[in-house]
């Protein structure tokens, strides 16, 4: 039996971005440099409009850059779940926006990052299709491109409790590799769902 369609999309976007200097939800999308035109989207506004599509609600979730964040979370038509120790590394946001997805009473849920541009609108439809028409023994469907794993991937219940049941210091990769006969790769032609973006010299790569 398929996965249920409906499914909240969570965005981890409490980390502080010190490699950066600057918070890297509020980086402009694209790039100013890039050729295109100025669309007044940052990496955060853009990975709501790509997501929502796709999801019923979007959960975005912070730390101590709330008050920086929140103007565009809500402007952008998503809720937000404040991490209380986002100190304790990213898997603990991740561990928030499930409890957040759960409390809602949602089954499922489209998880990424917030430092990396969103996925083209193709990728997204074929993870998407990927997921809800898995059997009901596939727990995630995580996209692969060039033989990396990447970002967004979709969980089921039984994978969010999994992580749910975790230490807070454990990490994604690791409960992820505990459960690999319930996981589905799925390769996709789009080399954003593995680009992360941690330093400015990174950021200025995206308009070259």
């Amino acid at each position: 039996m398929p996965h249920a369609p409906g499914l909240y999309a969570v965005i981890l976007a409490a980390g502080q971005s010190t490699r950066m200097g600057t918070d890297k939800a509020l980086l402009p999308w694209p790039p100013a440099a890039s050729g295109s035109a100025p669309t007044g989207q940052t990496f955060l506004s853009a990975a709501i409009q790509a997501l929502e599509p796709f999801s019923d609600a979007i959960i975005v979730v912070v730390g101590k850059n709330e008050d920086n964040l929140a103007p565009v979370v809500y402007a952008s038509g998503a809720s937000l779940v404040r991490n209380p120790d986002p100190d304790r590394g990213q898997f603990s946001s991740l561990q928030a926006g499930l409890q957040e997805v759960l409390s809602h009473g949602r089954d499922a849920a489209m998880v990424t990052l917030v430092d990396r541009p969103p996925a083209n609108t193709s990728t997204l439809q074929t993870l998407y299709s990927a997921f809800t028409d898995a059997p009901r023994d596939v727990w995630a469907v995580v996209p692969e491109f060039n033989g990396k794993h990447g970002h967004p991937y979709l969980v089921a219940r039984e994978m969010i409790e999994a992580f749910l049941k975790a230490a807070p210091s454990a990490n994604a990769r690791d409960i992820e590799h505990q459960n690999l006969p319930h996981i589905a790769y799925v390769a996709v032609d789009d080399p954003l769902v593995t680009l992360n973006v941690d330093t400015p010299e990174e950021y200025a790569a995206l308009s070259q």
